[in-house]
């Protein structure tokens, strides 16, 4: 029998809202309507299919500040993460969004209605608070932080919401349950102990090992139950890691895993994360879940310290225990033992034992080199599909970013850099002037922030799906605000795949030179006032944090730079 939902009651609002299916799609026609993004449309799917129990909606003020502070709602429930509808000022007004207004949620990707919410309230978030309280600091390192001061708009919208359908998907439908549909197969598999299994990144023998000890100890079976929304950015993508998943199943006693994909948009939270996961996984009928060393963590800090202790998820857990109502499975870490062929959890190897590991550094290195992985740490089946989505070093794509003023060089450096590039004649090369791609892709766009931004955003989008065919991109717009650059970044590590390798070039050619040297008198218009918003004259030029070179025309030659570049990319493997 599965376990019951978190709260009692699986808040399952398809099935509440069917009998007024007709009804509610007719009065989304008429209402206003919010596109929803990414996370917003991952958050809604596991809101509408009970996988977010007790949740009927986005939270409302109280709810979140309750969440924020003590892991709970304001009726007490346990609920460690806030699930937010975040939307700007600017919709707010245009919108008329107030307490009870009804707006229609929409798919980003069709446009199709599959929700209407009710509006309780509109608040504005304390991010920092939020950041430091659920994420652990207010660290532009963390993702989720990253993504809270870039992405996430200014005001929050709390308020039930209705079902009208949901998400449609094309890929791995067979794959996509429910927590209704995934308890009706438990159900009817007689599947009485569930052990689920967590993970965002693809799954080898050790993987195997462990589920199939921790299923055998408790006398179980097994979900593989791995996240297919949002992830960390420069993760495997889903396709890929789907492949191996489904490679992997096969390895497994007969009948004892079943692999389901949850289209979670993760926050990368650590502790808060486990228990929200833990959660999530007793809605979906599990009675077992594993937590891992370190579950969720996002790596390092801006110290280049752990943002979370090892075991402070487990911590956690355990802590709520009576409440979860749910078996928390420590992670124990697997090793290999060659004189036996087998794996044993590392605190089970008598000492002097031989025992061999391969890190995620060193299987990346693999892949990236060409080297053989062998048998003993990962399968056939997983190899070939992980080295046939991610191809050697000099095979993937890049994209080196210059930034800088307006005629600080980097159109110069670009070209140059273009023309090196294709002598190599190892890629595809494309040079993404601002001012071409402007004129091409954005002449409608204004020189405001906001319309800075969207510039950014499509010349992140075309090289990203360059790069992701294996393309060389150089891209050259002045970007001179700090957010913008990092959505550039974020958006290519995350949508260019083997390609996602990103350089932050600063031309940091000092204004007076740029000025001065201006042929064109561009600089001369905007200090008359025929142009304004302009990058160092009316408008800030903010200096890149974190560039991965620093360059200047005032005291390099353009073939020096070249050279240097040409050199960040010799020691990141890439040439």
């Amino acid at each position: 029998m599965a376990n019951s939902p978190h709260g009692g009651i699986l808040k399952d609002l398809h099935a509440r809202d069917e009998p007024i299916h007709n009804e509610l799609k007719e009065e989304a026609l008429k209402l206003q309507s919010v596109v929803l993004t990414e996370r917003q449309l991952c958050d809604l799917e596991l809101i509408m299919n009970g996988g977010f129990s007790p949740l009927e909606g986005f939270m409302n003020e109280q709810d979140y500040k309750s969440v924020v502070d003590t892991l709970r709602l304001a009726d007490g429930a346990l609920f460690p993460m806030p699930i937010t509808l975040d939307i700007s000022r600017e919709d707010v007004e245009k919108l008329k969004v107030a307490p009870g207004s009804r707006l229609a949620l929409r798919d980003p990707r069709d446009d199709e209605a599959l929700a209407i919410i009710t509006v309780d309230d509109v608040y504005q978030p304390d991010k920092v608070k939020e950041a430091i309280e659920v994420m652990g600091a207010d660290d532009p390192a963390h993702p989720a932080v990253a993504y809270l001061r870039s992405n996430v708009k200014d005001l929050y919208v709390g308020g039930t919401v209705q079902a009208i359908q949901a998400p449609i998907y094309f890929d791995y439908v067979s794959l996509r349950y429910t927590p209704a549909e995934l308890r009706a197969l438990f159900e009817k598999l007689s599947w009485r102990k569930v052990v689920a299994f967590q993970t965002r990144n693809p799954m080898h023998r050790a993987h195997r090992e462990l589920t199939v000890r921790a299923a055998r100890q408790r006398q179980a079976n097994v979900l593989i139950h791995p996240v297919v929304g949002l992830t960390k950015p420069g993760d495997v993508d889903h396709y890929t890691r789907v492949r191996v998943y489904e490679a992997i199943m096969a390895k497994y006693p007969n009948g004892m895993g079943q692999l389901a994909l949850l289209p979670l948009a993760m926050r990368m939270a650590g502790p808060r994360e486990a228990v929200w996961h833990a959660i999530i996984r007793k809605n979906f009928g599990a009675t077992h879940f594993i937590v891992g060393r370190d579950h969720a963590g996002p790596g390092k800090n801006s110290q280049g310290k752990d943002f979370y202790g090892p075991y402070d998820a487990q911590d956690l857990v355990t802590k709520y225990h009576d409440e979860l109502q749910i078996e928390m499975v420590p992670f124990q870490q697997m090793t290999y033992l060659p004189s036996s062929d087998e794996y044993q959890p590392v605190d089970e190897v008598p000492k002097g034992v031989q025992t061999l590991d391969i890190s995620g550094t060193e299987l990346r290195k693999r892949l990236r080199t060409g080297a053989a992985i062998p048998d003993w740490f990962s399968y056939d089946a997983v190899v070939k599909t992980l080295r046939a989505s991610y191809p050697p070093r000099d095979k993937q794509g890049f994209v080196l970013f210059l930034t800088g003023l307006h005629n600080s060089g980097k159109d110069t450096i670009g070209k140059a850099l273009q023309t090196v590039l294709n002598q190599q004649g190892t890629r595809s090369v494309s040079l993404l002037l601002g001012d071409t791609i402007r004129h091409e892709l954005s002449s409608e766009l204004s020189f405001t922030k906001e319309g800075r931004a969207e510039h950014i955003h499509r010349i992140a989008f075309v090289a990203a799906e360059l790069a992701r065919s294996g393309a060389a991109v150089i891209c050259a717009p002045i970007a001179p605000h700090e957010d913008s650059r990092e959505h550039a970044k974020d958006y290519i590590l995350q949508n260019a795949g083997s390609g996602g390798n990103f350089f932050l070039i600063h031309v940091a050619t000092p204004l007076e030179h740029c000025e001065a040297t201006d042929r064109k008198g561009v600089y001369a218009k905007a200090r008359s006032g025929e142009i304004t918003g302009f990058p160092g004259v009316d408008d800030v030029y903010e200096v890149p944090s974190r560039a991965s070179l620093t360059v200047d025309v005032t005291t390099q030659t353009v073939p020096e730079i070249v050279h240097a570049i040409m050199l960040l990319l010799e020691t990141s493997s890439l040439l």
